[in-house]
């Protein structure tokens, strides 16, 4: 996906990291409620650019991890304070265990459920017992709606991005949906260019994710969060 390579440095105009504030400040809150004692330290899987980083830092000690090494550049850049590792969240093994573990919008690509629930697994062998995980996809089966979206901002020495998103359902009786960006580009010289990027998601009804998360171990519920997604606790018990 060339929004997270090619396009990696484009990504605080793609989404300005300050427009985070106010999501992660939630996140922070429905974590600290759902663990058995303050969490100190929190695993982000799916990192990106940091952008939740950068405001939860401030509350727990963060560590990152994200397959794309070209975001991972932009979040040390942001998060200098924060360790950083290339990983699949699928696999990725640390080899210790964390108070939360916290994966944001980049579970939706898992696009099929030996993915979701390799993901989860991995989730859970980094939550240490009392503490919890906290799954934000972007919607389940039964919130999906399609949609368009525009944004973009401006940046230093003149450079801006604009984007116009689309995401269609091709085939509801499957486990994917997809995402098409169109996305301009304005370089320094104030010449533009515009780039078309495709993103394929994955999609599971409420149910498929709670079987999954019980069959890891997790103990999990389903809350609404304040911009109306379905997101998911998961606390480990033992």
């Amino acid at each position: 996906m060339k929004l997270y390579d090619e396009l990696a440095e484009w990504w605080p105009l793609f989404s300005a990291p300050d427009d985070y504030a106010e999501e992660a400040a939630y996140f922070a809150r429905v974590l600290v409620d759902a663990c058995s004692r303050a969490p100190r330290t929190v695993l982000e899987l799916g990192s990106g650019g940091g952008n939740n980083a950068l405001h939860l830092k401030s509350r727990f000690e963060m560590t990152l991890v994200d397959l794309s090494p070209q975001m991972l550049a932009v979040s040390r850049k942001l998060n200098p304070e924060c360790e950083h590792f290339e990983g699949d969240m699928r696999s990725v093994i640390l080899g210790r265990t964390f108070d939360a573990v916290f994966v944001h919008d980049a579970v939706s690509y898992m696009t099929n459920a030996d993915d979701l629930r390799a993901a989860i697994r991995t989730a859970y062998r980094h939550c240490r017992a009392g503490g919890v995980a906290l799954f934000v996809p972007d919607c389940v089966r039964e919130t999906f709606v399609a949609e368009t979206r525009h944004g973009g901002h401006d940046g230093d020495e003149s450079r801006s991005l604009r984007y116009l998103m689309w995401v269609v359902d091709p085939d509801p009786a499957d486990t994917t949906y997809r995402t098409d960006f169109a996305i301009i580009l304005r370089d320094r010289r104030g010449d533009t260019h515009v780039v078309h990027d495709s993103h394929v998601e994955g999609i599971f009804p409420r149910a498929e994710w709670m079987r999954l998360l019980r069959e890891t171990g997790f103990e999990p519920r389903s809350l609404i969060d304040d911009w109306g997604r379905e997101v998911f606790v998961a606390k480990r018990s033992r």
